[in-house]
């Protein structure tokens, strides 16, 4: 009588989630761990730590939230790039903006995903990064393109620009970042330009939506 052969054993993704909030790391570790092809073998609850639970156990994929304390997102995917450069991680945020899209992909991101999204999608995601793809939904494909075609503000109109949301008048930005006031005029010129804003207000607004500044600065994002 010949025997039943027994199940291919399934290849496992590894994956580490990194998440400031319980609530949300119970959430995707429940989702995941129902996953016959996937396993959660680490948690981490900022930056730092990200850091560290990637490189003991270097998982297949990392799912990262960008706003995070201690390190933010950006900065964890480049420490762990720079010891691990075909790292594969995955930006779960709260944030559509179009520059925290280009800023997250830019630094070594292979996909970003709205913590909204359906389920399915975010195991689309780690499947397919997993597999070598980039993942990006449409609809924040889109709007990335169409930033592209937009001329970006420097590192010091961001700095200006954050400070602006954080209602400094123009001696006061100027006194902080060591400038004189019509320097930051200048700046200030330029930045609206580039946002085609035709004010302070309308350029906070802006610079909101696009995810250039975020009203809460904690995080450093």
């Amino acid at each position: 009588m010949k025997k039943k052969s027994m199940p291919a054993l399934v290849k496992q993704i590894r994956i580490v989630i990194a998440d400031d909030h319980p609530v949300v790391r119970e959430g995707l570790g429940a989702l995941v761990s129902s996953q016959q092809d996937m396993k959660i073998v680490s948690e981490a609850a900022n930056g730092r730590q990200a850091v560290q639970q990637f490189l003991l156990h270097r998982p297949d994929v990392l799912l990262l939230d960008l706003r995070m304390p201690e390190m933010n997102g950006m900065e964890t995917i480049q420490a762990i790039l720079e010891k691990t450069p075909n790292a594969k991680i995955i930006v779960l945020s709260t944030y559509d903006g179009d520059e925290d899209v280009y800023r997250a992909l830019q630094a070594g991101a292979k996909a970003y995903l709205l913590k909204d999204s359906p389920r399915a999608q975010l195991l689309e995601s780690i499947r397919g990064v997993y597999s070598g793809q980039l993942s990006i939904p449409s609809a924040i494909g889109a709007r990335l393109a169409a930033s592209m075609r937009t001329p970006k503000l420097t590192k010091r109109e961001r700095d200006i620009t954050r400070l602006l949301v954080d209602g400094k008048s123009n001696k006061e930005i100027g006194a902080t970042l060591g400038v004189t006031e019509g320097t930051v005029k200048v700046h200030t010129g330029h930045i609206f330009k580039k946002l085609g804003a035709a004010g302070r207000t309308e350029a906070i607004r802006k610079a909101l939506e696009r995810g250039i500044v975020h009203l809460n600065s904690y995080y450093g994002i």
